[in-house]
């Protein structure tokens, strides 16, 4: 099945689409492309959450002191601050909400992760540094990254995701090719580190894309057939939507 403008259909649409599509990913790992002695799971975490790592959570004092005029702290007020200018802006509520296929090795130490970008990743520059310090996070810790990006590059990723992730480590020049905007990308972590790029298009098919265990070491995940068998499961509506010329 080609690869779908996903650009046509708002951020809760493919955040759906991601929900099944990563255990559909999980189903195919653990049913005989995994070797014996890993195992894979589906995950949610922060942003900046990095499995095996300790994150703490600071909490704040509970309920020490009076309270104030709106029940919070004393000394809090509930009127608006007298300020020249006023900005706001809504978070994209699906950017937290992502989910990441994990996988372990026997004795439960995670060895590898499967990223899919959603557009709120990329919709501003907290969402794209949040979602570039986890995997650059990731590989600096000896992890093993595929990233799959379906959505064109912008602003902030002129060049797809990929040389944003990469630059994190080296300055190195990479031009996407214009006709092959989307990415496939699978970081082997080691003392030497290697990216592996399929750059794709809207209308391709997704390749078999390496996810690597150890340095040299990897299976081909199948991404399209998982992606077909997902996509299959989705609202007759959204299937118009994306499949219309």
């Amino acid at each position: 099945m080609p690869i779908h403008d996903w650009t046509r259909v708002d951020h809760g649409t493919f955040h759906d689409f991601h929900q099944g599509w990563g255990p559909a990913i999980r189903r195919a790992l653990n049913n005989g492309v995994l070797p014996p002695g890993y195992s894979a799971m589906v995950e949610q975490h922060a942003d900046r959450g990095i499995p095996d790592l300790l994150a703490l959570e600071l909490a704040g004092p509970d309920g020490a002191g009076g309270a104030g005029p709106s029940g919070g702290p004393a000394g809090t007020a509930a009127a608006p601050p007298k300020a020249r200018f006023t900005a706001e802006f809504a978070a994209d509520p699906y950017a937290r909400l992502r989910k990441t296929v994990v996988v372990r090795r026997g004795d439960d130490r995670v060895v590898a992760l499967i990223e899919i970008v959603s557009p709120g990743n990329k919709s501003g520059r907290h969402g794209l540094r949040a979602f570039v310090g986890k995997v650059a996070g990731a590989i600096e810790h000896g992890l093993h990254v595929l990233v799959i990006d379906l959505f064109p590059p912008g602003p902030r990723d002129p060049d797809g995701i990929h040389p944003v992730i990469w630059g994190e480590f080296r300055d190195e020049p990479y031009t996407q090719p214009a006709d092959k905007p989307l990415t496939v990308v699978s970081y082997e972590a080691g003392p030497l580190t290697r990216a592996h790029i399929d750059p794709v298009a809207v209308g391709d098919r997704l390749p078999d894309a390496a996810l690597f265990l150890g340095p040299g070491l990897h299976v081909n995940v199948p991404l399209e057939v998982t992606y077909t068998d997902e996509f299959g499961g989705i609202s007759h509506r959204t299937r118009a939507v994306l499949s219309a010329p």
